[in-house]
C-alpha cells in the first residue's frame, strides 16, 4: 500500500500518539437493532469520543507532531463544526494558538463548543466567500499551519485508528466483520478506516454512506475520477456537505470501498430518532447516515451477517434535535 497516502503502520503510529488522550470508544450491540435487521451489528459510537466526534483523533495526531516553532505560530483550520472542535481541543491540550474559519450558519452547538475550547473563530458566508482563501490568507499573515479537515496523511491516519479499534474489538468478541458501514464526506474517516480494516481483515467489505444531493464519492467512484458536484440544496447532514472527495482520500476509496449508499433526509431523521429511542444515543444527522442506510435496507452485505457500524458524531443542535424527534423535520 506504499503507493497510497497512508499505511497500517502509519495508523498504528497514530494510535500510539493518541493513546491516553483520545477515548478508545467501546463496541456496543443492540439486540433490538439486530432483531429488526436480521443481522449482528457491532456499533462503534464515536459520539462518545472527545468533542463528540471522531475528528479529535486526526486533529491530535496532526498537531502533536508539529515542531515547537510551528506550535508557537499557531494553526488555522476551516470547518462547519466537528473538525473545528477537534482542532480547537487538540490545540488547547498542546498549548497551540488556533483560529477556525466557520460558516455563519454552522450549528450553534458546534460554534459555541469551538470557542469554548479556546479557539478564535472567524465567521464567513458559505455562499459568497471561500473558506480556503480566508484560511490561507490568515495562515500567510501569521505564519500558521493550515490543518486540513481530511486531505492530509496524518489526519487520515488518525481517523484510521477508529478502524483499528473496531476490528480488534470485534476479534476480541470472536466476530469477523463481513461489512463495515461508515458515513463519508471528504473521505478522511472512510479512507482511514478502510486502510486499517482491509489490512487486518481483507475479506471485510467497506460501505460508505452519503446524503442525497451530496453523493460525490459515489459519482466519483463510478466515473473513475474525482468529480466535484455543485449542490443545489442543503441537507440535514451538515457534516457531510463536502462537494468532492480529497486528492489523497480518493485513491484509497477507489482501492478499498465496495459500495456507497445514498440516504435521504427523511431516512436520516428516522435514524436520529431510532438512535435516541432504541439505542439511547444522541447522534447528529451526518453521524447517523450509516444507521439510516441500514434501517432503509440500502446496505448490500454481500451475503454476510456481521456488520460494523460507525456512528461518527453526536453534535446536534438542541433545537434541531427536538424538531426531528417531534417529526417536524
Amino acid at each position: 500500500m506504499t503507493d497510497l497516502a497512508v499505511t497500517l503502520a502509519d495508523i498504528e503510529a497514530a494510535a500510539g500518539r493518541i493513546k491516553g488522550v483520545a477515548v478508545e470508544t467501546p463496541l456496543i450491540e443492540s439486540p433490538a437493532l439486530n432483531e429488526r435487521l436480521g443481522l449482528r451489528v457491532l456499533i462503534k459510537p464515536e459520539t462518545l469520543q472527545r468533542v463528540g466526534a471522531f475528528k479529535f483523533r486526526g486533529a491530535y495526531n496532526r498537531l502533536v507532531q508539529l515542531s515547537p516553532e510551528a506550535r508557537a505560530r499557531g494553526v488555522v483550520a476551516f470547518s462547519s463544526g466537528n473538525h473545528a472542535q477537534g482542532v480547537a481541543l487538540a490545540a488547547k491540550l498542546l498549548g497551540i494558538p488556533a483560529l477556525i474559519v466557520m460558516p455563519a450558519d454552522a450549528p450553534k452547538v458546534k460554534a459555541e463548543a469551538t470557542r469554548g475550547y479556546g479557539a478564535e473563530v472567524k465567521v464567513y458566508d458559505r455562499l459568497t466567500e471561500s473558506r480556503e482563501k480566508i484560511a490561507a490568507a490568515i495562515a500567510a499573515e501569521r505564519g500558521a499551519v493550515v490543518v486540513p479537515a481530511f486531505d492530509d496523511p496524518d489526519i487520515i491516519a488518525g481517523q484510521g485508528t477508529a478502524g483499528l479499534e473496531l476490528v480488534r474489538q470485534a476479534q476480541a468478541r470472536g466476530a469477523t466483520l463481513d461489512v463495515v458501514v461508515c458515513p463519508t464526506s471528504g473521505g478522511g474517516l472512510l479512507s482511514g478506516i478502510a486502510t486499517a480494516v482491509k489490512a487486518l481483515s481483507p475479506g471485510t467489505a467497506l460501505i460508505g454512506v452519503e446524503p442525497a444531493g451530496y453523493d460525490d464519492t459515489l459519482t466519483s467512484l463510478q466515473a473513475g475520477r474525482r468529480t466535484p458536484m455543485t449542490p443545489t440544496h442543503r441537507t440535514l447532514c451538515d457534516a457531510l456537505e463536502t462537494p468532492c472527495p480529497g486528492e489523497l482520500t480518493f485513491p484509497i476509496l477507489q482501492r478499498h470501498v465496495a459500495d456507497v449508499a445514498v440516504v435521504t433526509d427523511a431516512e436520516v431523521a428516522e435514524a436520529v430518532r431510532y438512535a435516541f429511542s432504541v439505542l439511547k444515543l444522541v447522534v447528529e444527522p451526518g453521524g447517523s447516515a450509516g444507521l439510516a442506510a441500514l434501517l432503509a435496507g440500502k446496505v448490500d452485505t454481500f451475503g454476510g451477517t456481521t456488520v460494523g457500524l460507525v456512528l461518527s458524531g453526536g453534535n446536534i443542535d438542541p433545537d434541531q434535535f427536538g424538531r426531528i424527534l417531534r417529526r417536524e423535520l
